[in-house]
């Protein structure tokens, strides 16, 4: 018996559907199946690009919604599918409020729809500012390992922006075998550096933790550098600075003036994609006219068919694609089913025939 992997294009199987049914699954619950499955949660994000590389997946343009009297806020709609055994169609909505920080409160907050492959009906929502700070990380995680190799493997890691996803990301690097005998920060925000500082120390890291008062001497003293901010425009672009040719996860995408990727190796998740919406990676396509700067995605990296060079700095800039939030986002569902905890919200859905 031949097994024949699902693919977008298969057509629904005939036969009656089961009565739809719709949970909600809670932050507590997506926290505690992802909490310390770093591994498995990069093996996933590293599968979901290999499958968004074949064309297993649908991954539309992001839509912004944005605010004349709130200009620093949007909120962002990224709708996907992903076939390959995954087969998940959904909706991340996800909203970005910098002033709630000065609240007391996550500048970010999100909910995920998962949607049936083959009816279309939603059948989950979940909490998701965890599932989309974990994709990230894990994202981040896996560049830095794959923009590593052919380099010596880097000892020295600086976080620029010291908040909720630098967090993650740490602890993603950590939960996959990193180790630093040095770590830097640097954030506008002399409280949240200080923070993370402090974060870093009583999560008991064995690096030498070190807050730097300027973006310079962050750069210079690290190998691997991890852009986390909500810089809206570049703001860092003295080349001299990555003379040392550092691996560089640019997460926060409008950091890096053109000029230093002109003179880096460049890594997106999505070419399309990451060239859109003013991000560094855009507007160098605007000022060169071209896109001869890039060298490929992480898919091609993870292929082979990109070889990251160690004799200039290395930046990875992800757009952040919704097959990533969604592939998460179905782990969770999983999880979730396996652990016998599924909150099904009863008649959810009432209008099931057609007639009455």
């Amino acid at each position: 018996m031949t097994t024949v992997r699902p693919t977008l294009t298969q057509p629904t199987p005939p036969g009656p559907r089961p009565v739809p049914s719709f949970a909600v699954i809670s932050g507590a619950q997506v926290q505690k199946a992802l909490e310390g499955r770093e591994k498995q949660i990069v093996e996933v994000v590293e599968d979901t690009y290999r499958l968004h590389g074949a064309g297993e997946s649908v991954n539309p343009p992001s839509s912004f919604l944005r605010f004349p009297d709130r200009p620093s806020s949007r909120i962002i709609a990224l709708p996907a599918s992903i076939g390959g055994q995954t087969r998940v169609d959904g909706l991340k909505w996800i909203s970005s409020f910098p002033p709630n920080v000065a609240a007391g409160i996550p500048r970010a907050s999100a909910v995920l729809i998962l949607n049936n492959y083959d009816t279309g009906y939603p059948f989950a929502c979940l909490e998701s500012s965890i599932i989309s700070a974990t994709r990230t990380a894990a994202s981040a995680a896996s560049a830095a390992d794959w923009l590593s190799r052919g380099r010596l493997r880097p000892t020295r890691v600086g976080f620029f922006g010291a908040g909720l996803i630098a967090r993650y990301i740490h602890t993603f690097l950590e939960g996959t075998g990193w180790s630093f005998e040095e770590i830097g920060v640097h954030d506008l925000s002399a409280e949240s550096a200080a923070g993370f500082r402090l974060y870093l120390e009583q999560r008991g890291t064995t690096g030498r933790v070190t807050v730097h008062n300027s973006a310079e001497d962050l750069i210079r003293a690290s190998d691997l550098v991890v852009f986390a901010t909500v810089a809206p425009q570049p703001h860092v672009d003295e080349v001299s600075w990555f003379a040392h040719h550092p691996v560089v996860v640019h997460v926060s995408l409008r950091d890096l003036a053109p000029r230093i990727l002109l003179a880096s190796t460049n890594i997106v998740d999505d070419i399309e994609h990451c060239l859109r919406a003013s991000t560094s990676p855009h507007l160098t396509e605007q000022l060169t006219g071209n896109r001869n700067f890039l060298d490929g995605t992480l898919d091609d990296v993870m292929a082979g068919r990109v070889t990251v060079p160690a004799d200039r700095p290395a930046v990875f800039s992800p757009f952040g694609l919704g097959v990533l939030d969604l592939a998460v986002g179905k782990y969770v569902y999983d999880e979730v089913v396996r652990s016998g905890e599924l909150q099904i919200v009863d008649d959810f859905f009432h209008e099931l025939r057609r007639y009455g």
